[in-house]
């Protein structure tokens, strides 16, 4: 089943500021009730909608939920927002004690119902539904062979990929079917995979992307972030490790390892950006690691100012750090008008260049007169930086000194994240000094690599280790080089 909620005629137009920042471009999750507690107001479809719902902002252009009642699984995808895509009459038609669900960004910038998760496969000895979050590196090579032995394709899309491998070796049984295809997949993945009767979870062997496990009351649920888990009642368990497989079932939770331990490369973009700041990740809250990049960034970086602000919504826990421990005071600065979506109508280039005015506005009492110090996440292509310091400068602030907290941009992710190719992000081509130039600032820092490493220590003295590819092109897999015209996540 599929409906398709979204005014394509607008897919073409994007907000400016949202063109311009990286995209974590996939949130799955997974929820398993025990038959025995199950409920009428107690089923999996409403209680995946209501995890969606807190990890919208993983990825805004599809949805999809997939229910199993014991015997047959059904599924609901589409176009959309998740509350453009379920409404309560189709979730109480969703009966089952088991959903995987998820939310989408595409990386073309182009949304297709093909390509919208979770995929259902139907053979002989049973049915799966898989959501993934990541990408795989080597998804030419394994689609060639399946193409080669038989299998079709319906998609742009390397889960449909990994749900045709788990059917190849279905009939192993379906813990020798996901190890088997585990072991061939390269690159990055959180999986969510359902079956008619249990629930599994598998986080790549370096945890690039995360995924965690939950308590409900009377079941489990894996998610992409803790906050879904909080949003539905339930209590965050752990995380699962890089290399484990947890499946779930009337028996409880079943864990195992797939293969050798590795380095564990957890994306840094997601402390810096892409969770949200009330979730909790491999240990560290995200909200305190962006405090405590900011107020690295004021040690490394001060410069003598009246205010400092941060860019809605991003920047703010950042700012935040810095302000405090450079002694500034800390104001709103900007507002967002957070009712302008990514279909806002804009006719003409020329308006749709101006639609940062119309989605970010300074609040001149903040900064009439005062030198600013604003902080984002990141510099992408710096068209949006550029315009922001112009909202500033015509608030009447005298200086605007740009910080950033994550280093320079220079290369692009492979593993999951929607990044331009290298040619258009501007720290790839051009130094600081230059692209502090670019967008009209009267200075400009980065946060340093060193840096950003320093503020994760001093949250978690463990030894933990990040994907920095985008800022040094050192991958923690090898990687094919850029991957061009098809949605890596998806």
């Amino acid at each position: 089943m599929e409906t398709i909620e979204l005014n394509l005629e607008n897919q073409d137009v994007f907000l400016e500021s949202e063109e311009n920042k990286l995209k974590e471009k996939c949130g799955i999750l997974g929820i398993y009730l025990n038959k025995k507690d199950r409920t009428d107001s107690f089923n999996a479809a409403k209680m995946a909608y209501y995890g969606l719902y807190a990890l919208q902002h993983r990825g805004q252009e599809c949805a999809g939920i997939s229910v199993s009642n014991g015997e047959k699984i059904e599924a609901h995808k589409g176009l959309g927002l998740v509350a453009d895509v379920f409404t309560a009459q189709k979730l109480d038609e969703m009966a089952g004690q088991i959903a995987v669900g998820h939310v989408l960004y595409s990386t073309s910038g182009e949304a297709q119902i093909e390509n919208a998760q979770p995929f259902v496969s139907r053979f002989k000895l049973g049915g799966i539904a898989v959501a993934h979050n990541g990408a795989l590196t080597n998804y030419e090579q394994l689609k060639e062979v399946l193409e080669e032995t038989g299998s079709t394709f319906t998609s742009a899309s390397d889960t449909e990929v990994i749900n045709k491998l788990i059917g190849k070796s279905y009939k192993k049984g379906l813990e020798r079917a996901l190890t088997d295809t585990i072991q061939m997949i390269k690159g990055s993945f959180a999986l969510a995979v359902m079956t008619e009767n249990s629930l599994i979870g598998a986080r790549d062997p370096n945890g690039i992307r995360p995924l965690c496990l939950g308590k409900l009351e009377g079941g489990w649920m894996l998610a992409s972030e803790s906050c879904a888990i909080d949003s539905v009642g339930g209590t965050f368990v752990r995380d699962i490790q890089p290399g484990e497989i947890v499946i779930i079932n009337e028996d409880g939770v079943l864990s195992f390892e797939f293969g050798e331990r590795t380095a564990k490369r957890t994306c840094i973009f997601e402390y810096v950006y892409f969770a949200r700041p009330d979730s909790v990740m491999d240990g560290i809250s995200i909200q305190d690691a962006r405090l405590k990049m900011g107020a690295v960034l004021a040690r490394e970086s001060g410069v003598p100012a009246d205010v400092v602000i941060g860019v809605p919504d991003s920047g703010l826990g950042a700012a935040m750090g810095y302000a405090a421990e450079a002694g500034i005071p800390y104001a709103m600065g900007i507002v967002k008008n957070k009712y302008i979506g990514r279909t806002f109508i804009a006719p003409t280039q020329a308006e749709r260049e101006k639609l940062v005015f119309v989605k970010l506005n300074a609040m001149q009492s903040d900064v009439k007169g005062k030198r600013v110090v604003i902080i984002d996440d990141s510099i992408v292509r710096g068209t949006t930086c550029r315009r922001l310091i112009q909202i500033l400068r015509r608030a009447g602030a005298k200086e605007v000194h740009f910080r950033v907290s994550s280093p320079p941009v220079k290369f692009p992710c492979y593993f999951g994240i929607d990044t331009p190719s290298r040619a258009d992000l501007i720290s790839a081509e051009h130094s600081t000094e230059e692209v502090c130039k670019e967008i009209g600032a009267d200075s400009l820092a980065f946060i340093s690599l060193e840096g950003m490493f320093e503020a994760m220590k001093e949250l978690n003295s463990k030894t933990y280790g990040y994907c920095k590819g985008c800022f040094d092109g050192e991958y923690p897999v090898p990687v094919p080089g850029e991957i061009n015209g098809r949605s890596c996540c998806s």
